[in-house]
């Protein structure tokens, strides 16, 4: 389809889904980074050339699928919000290490992914494979990892229970704090053997045919994977939280 063609149909759509569409693009392309907050609605339409009702639909869908969440009286954010209870996480954050993190992955995510299998539908399912694709074309870990991100979380909502998914929330709240919160830059890319690849279609994939045994147990050995690397890249074993962000990619 010629650029001629594509502009043609992206002003014959309606406003509410170019809105949407233009949206997942710059927050796919790093424009809008994972939480940062959004510029208000007035920019956006403006931006998007579109009227505020189209936006908020946009918007609206936007938060449906996990991908920004409001604040009210802040604004609107991307990413997953944050727990509810913010000062117990920030107090968990400044008493734990990546060690103890990986431990308390291990507990909880395999059995959210059971969860995924019993009960996530179809559309949970195609949210999955997304994120497996975006991972897969990332070309740098930043994006790898706010895929990899999404992914763990689409898993997580698959379940269908609220507390654990709160819990869940909180847990990836510590973690981007723990693992994340002192990492210096890098302009590495991921390798296109990296081994959460495999490990992540093969998850999805049971998670699909309902196989929850097997479902639980695989997202196990890929977290002890995620941990391996972690404490192999560390002296000692010694899982500091002050690595180069290189050395803790996919936590």
């Amino acid at each position: 389809m010629s650029e001629t063609n594509r502009y043609i149909d992206r002003m014959t759509q309606p406003q509410s889904d170019r809105a949407l569409d233009r949206m997942r693009e710059m927050i796919e392309n790093g424009d809008y980074p994972l939480n940062s907050r959004l510029p208000p609605e007035r920019e956006l339409c403006h931006r998007l050339g579109v009227k505020r009702n189209a936006l908020r639909r946009a918007l609206a869908s936007l938060e449906a699928e996990g991908q920004i969440w409001r604040h009210v009286g802040k604004g609107t954010f991307v990413g997953s919000p944050p727990p509810a209870d913010i000062e117990d996480a920030s107090s968990i954050t400044s008493r734990t290490n990546p060690a103890e993190v990986m431990q308390a992955r291990l507990m909880i995510e395999p059995e959210l992914a059971r969860l995924a299998a019993l009960n996530g539908t179809a559309s949970d399912i195609e949210e999955m494979l997304y994120c497996i694709r975006k991972t897969k074309s990332a070309t740098e870990w930043r994006t790898y990892e706010m895929w990899d991100n999404r992914l763990h979380r689409a898993i997580a909502k698959a379940g269908g229970n609220r507390c654990m998914l709160a819990v869940f929330d909180m847990l990836n709240n510590v973690r981007r704090a723990v693992t994340w919160g002192r990492l210096r830059p890098y302009e590495l890319t991921p390798d296109h053997d990296h081994h959460s690849f495999a490990e992540h279609d093969s998850l999805v994939r049971a998670i699909g045919e309902r196989d929850t045994e097997l479902a639980a147990n695989l997202m196990r050995d890929h977290l002890r994977e995620v941990r391996r690397d972690l404490m192999h890249s560390m002296p000692d074993g010694d899982p500091r939280p002050d690595l180069p962000r290189h050395q803790t990619h996919g936590l």
